[in-house]
């Protein structure tokens, strides 16, 4: 009955776990003519489909009808837009029911130009207000990464499992590394990937971090379990692929792209070890339960997480052999 209800739970979770990383959409308005804006909206595409939000702008502003292209996994609506953007509003009609941040970009011809991060909490720009930099948000954005993008979350608590606690931070901080060497070539132009085989990659990689913590288990020696640190560098260098993809297309604010990089790590980083302790507490509260429970707990989160990566992997190849 146990083993019914585990699966019955694991298998609710694949049928609703989005397992897609954090990905940003951008807003940039261009005054090419006096109160006369090029607008330029990207917006990720998520499992085929675009997301449903609408760039709303002050009253009194007037909007073409947008060209509409596709690029990759990015949706580009392209508009003329009439009114001074010096006051009133500019709010993201839909974003409160999404997990994207809008990176916003206003360029003026006197020169100014104004940077915001609009999130899901607070889908609103309030024009004519003081600038901020828009690069500090992606510290926060790093967090989320991990936080929300279900395939990074299972592959750190993946890592919690096969490795030695002494060996773990070090081993996050290789998968960290890696991540930042993809999105920094991709985030600079030199480096295109299609996000469907990333992917796919990143599923297959959980399920094999799943097989590899049994086979410890069961006292097998693999380059897995000898060389974390390699594999887990080797493995982050994939997942990077799948955020760098996204984030090639829409981009990084001008003049700020290094610090928002580094910043965005060290997200990633404050996210990972935040999963990691909790994952550490929680299997340390079950210890004292007992070593059974303990053992039981383990395999469960085992099979849980190469499950769901496993239906992902399906999912995802189904593009290709339907």
């Amino acid at each position: 009955m146990r083993l019914i209800l585990g699966i019955c739970f694991w298998l609710l979770l694949c049928l609703s776990a989005s397992a897609h990383e954090v990905r940003p959409a951008y807003l940039k308005l261009t005054e090419a003519h006096a109160s006369e804006f090029a607008v330029t909206w990207k917006q990720p595409v998520l499992d085929g489909q675009r997301l449903k939000i609408k760039p709303t702008f002050p009253d009194g502003c007037s909007q073409t009808p947008p060209v509409v292209s596709r690029k990759g996994v990015t949706i580009i609506e392209r508009s003329v837009l009439s009114c001074p953007l010096t006051s009133g509003e500019i709010t993201l009609s839909g974003l409160e029911r999404t997990l994207t941040d809008v990176f916003t970009e206003i360029n003026y011809l006197s020169g100014e130009t104004r940077m915001a991060v609009i999130k899901p909490t607070n889908p609103t720009m309030v024009l004519g207000g003081a600038s901020e930099s828009a690069a500090k948000h992606y510290l926060w954005i790093g967090v989320e990464h991990i936080i929300y993008g279900w395939d990074h979350l299972l592959f750190v608590i993946g890592l919690t499992l096969l490795v030695a606690r002494r060996q773990i931070l070090g081993v996050a901080t290789a998968f960290t590394l890696a991540h930042s060497i993809t999105l920094v070539l991709a985030a600079f132009g030199l480096l295109t990937i299609p996000i469907r085989p990333v992917e796919i990659l990143i599923a297959a990689s959980i399920v094999l971090l799943g097989v590899e913590i049994l086979r410890k288990r069961e006292g097998h020696k693999s380059l897995a379990s000898e060389r974390p640190y390699l594999i887990s560098f080797a493995i982050g260098l994939i997942h990077g692929c799948g955020f760098a993809s996204a984030l090639s297309e829409i981009g990084l604010p001008d003049g700020t792209e290094l610090l928002a990089l580094l910043l965005f790590n060290i997200g990633v980083e404050l996210g990972q070890f935040a999963i990691i302790g909790l994952t550490i507490i929680a299997l340390m509260a079950v210890a004292k339960i007992g070593t059974k429970a303990l053992r039981r707990t383990e395999v469960f989160l085992t099979y849980g997480l190469s499950s769901i990566a496993m239906f992902w992997f399906i999912q995802r190849m189904s593009d290709y052999i339907i």
